[in-house]
């Protein structure tokens, strides 16, 4: 039986590595794309999502016997995106905003190969308690926002902040794993046994 197809993860998150390795998928190469994600005017966070994991997978090389994952999450509130914070100011900004009410996380994939592409996402309701400003300095001061869309990760401290969760907790965190293992399994990735 010849060797499936070479699996290549088109993003540097250590967060999506590690849920990969959760369910038995090592990619045998990482690429991560360049690309533009700034949101189109008036470009809502779905169609924003779906672009951006995409546009990440049309950025990226693909030989014939590859399949590439790649991956977008955004939180929102409303219609309003709340993408990586420049720095901790719009990351206190963000919590402000997300402080006592419900937002959506929103994790679109990718799944590519030499003749298609495969899209899907995941949206995930959260509510996060209301936050003093202490809550907020302390979790500022860890570090923890840097990189993480809405300036905050629910794997982490904030994980404390978030008492009510309705859909993919993976998803959230980066990447959801039962509808990336289906992806993957159609595309002919298979995962490593042991």
């Amino acid at each position: 039986m010849p060797p499936g197809p070479r699996f290549i993860l088109g993003s540097g998150s250590p967060r999506r590595q590690e849920l990969l390795a959760q369910i038995g998928y090592v990619p045998d190469a990482i690429r991560a794309a360049d690309i533009d994600e700034t949101p189109h005017p008036g470009e809502r966070p779905l169609a924003y999502v779906r672009r951006m994991a995409v546009e990440k997978s049309a950025a990226l090389e693909l030989a014939e016997n590859e399949v590439l994952l790649t991956a977008d999450t955004t939180v929102c509130v409303g219609l309003r995106i709340l993408g990586k914070p420049e720095d901790a100011e719009e990351a206190r900004a963000f919590l402000r905003l997300m402080s006592g009410r419900r937002h959506r996380v929103i994790t679109a994939i990718a799944v590519r190969t030499s003749t298609r592409t495969l899209a899907r996402d995941v949206s995930t309701t959260l509510r996060m308690l209301p936050l003093t400003d202490a809550d907020i300095d302390a979790y500022l001061a860890s570090g923890e926002w840097r990189g993480k869309a809405g300036g905050y990760g629910i794997q982490g401290i904030a994980g404390a902040f978030i008492p009510w969760i309705s859909g993919s907790y993976t998803a959230v965190v980066g990447l959801p794993l039962a509808e990336t293992a289906a992806s993957l399994r159609s595309a002919g990735v298979t995962r490593q046994a042991g």
